[in-house]
């Protein structure tokens, strides 16, 4: 009965902390999807200004294309300072386009880990909730075996008294007792 009482304590401290575990693993799996979340806000309202700077960049280059590919002499002068203007304007188009594709890159491994991680703390609660049900089975079973085990010691303590007590009223009854002295000495001047 000990042995079973201190296996069902054992059994409710290592499910608490289970508990506590699962608490905190909760706690941390919301932070992490708070933050993925803002992650991707940041990333979805970043990348639609990076990809409208792109287009209007392009647009200024194929304007600029147009402007200075027309026969007209008009702007003849002007011909190497808008060929420096396109040149630096293409430097900031390769600039975005990188810029975009590493923003994107780095949401798309963000996106990854965030899964794996959510993955993984999925099958850590799972387990622990599996442990947690099977801990309180047994200790509950146990808890119900260790009453059933006292009662039962209870019933038997009773009984074995009562044994005990009927069989000294049988030695007081049936067991022969030796004389004293003093009893034969009365019984023989008597």
């Amino acid at each position: 009965i000990d042995k079973m009482s201190a296996r069902t304590a054992m059994l409710k401290e290592e499910v608490a902390a289970l508990q506590e575990a699962l608490a905190k693993l909760a706690q941390s799996q919301a932070e992490m999807n708070k933050i993925r979340s803002e992650e991707k806000s940041a990333f979805e309202t970043n990348s639609a200004e990076m990809k409208r700077g792109l287009e209007g960049v392009k647009l200024a280059l194929k304007v600029l294309r147009e402007y200075f590919a027309k026969e007209d002499k008009a702007h003849a002068s002007a011909e190497g300072a808008g060929t420096g203007i396109i040149a630096l304007l293409e430097v900031v188009e390769s600039d975005f386009t990188k810029g975009l594709s590493q923003m994107t890159a780095d949401e798309d491994s963000a996106q990854a880990a965030y899964e794996a991680q959510t993955k993984e703390n999925e099958i850590e609660k799972a387990t622990k909730d599996q442990d947690v049900k099977y801990k309180v089975k047994e200790s509950t079973d146990l808890d119900k075996t260790v009453a059933e085990s006292t009662s039962d010691r209870a019933s038997v303590q009773e009984e074995l008294a009562a044994a005990q007590e009927y069989l000294s009223k049988l030695h007081g009854q049936c067991d022969e007792k030796a004389e004293t002295f003093e009893q034969r000495k009365a019984r023989y001047e008597a």
